[in-house]
């Protein structure tokens, strides 16, 4: 049986959630390996919760919001940019992969997108197996 990775994913309410929410009414096909966690903005997501999916054994980490100047907060997705792009070196410290992390700005109208990244992230971390946490590599 070929191995499904277990993704966390962290969704502005407003444009990442929308987005997928969008992408059930359109049918899109993408896998079933995420498990969305709606927040009111990206900006919200600690990187500590990254942190502790990981560490809880998820393969994947996925902290999806609304394209930069788009925030209905005003500057949340700037403190998410600022605050993840740090954490994926944090994450590469820690012995882990940094594409095991991924951060988007998805649209609550880019249901397609919201898909395709789901689809794409499943791919990358079946390559890269279970987290190491649990027995695989990196």
């Amino acid at each position: 049986m070929e191995f499904q990775p277990n993704i966390i994913g962290f969704a502005c309410q407003w444009c990442t959630y929308a987005g997928a929410d969008l992408a059930g009414n359109l049918r899109c096909k993408y896998p079933p390996s995420v498990k969305l966690i709606k927040v009111p903005c990206s900006g919200r997501v600690k990187p500590e919760y990254v942190l502790e999916a990981l560490a809880q054994g998820a393969d994947g980490v996925l902290v999806g919001g609304c394209h930069i100047g788009d925030c209905h907060y005003k500057d949340g997705n700037h403190k998410t940019k600022n605050r993840m792009d740090l954490l994926k070196k944090m994450i590469e410290d820690l012995g882990f992969d940094a594409r095991r992390f991924k951060r988007e700005w998805i649209s609550g109208a880019e249901g397609k997108k919201f898909a395709e990244v789901i689809t794409q992230f499943t791919e990358e971390l079946r390559e890269l197996g279970p987290n190491p946490l649990k027995g695989g590599t990196k």
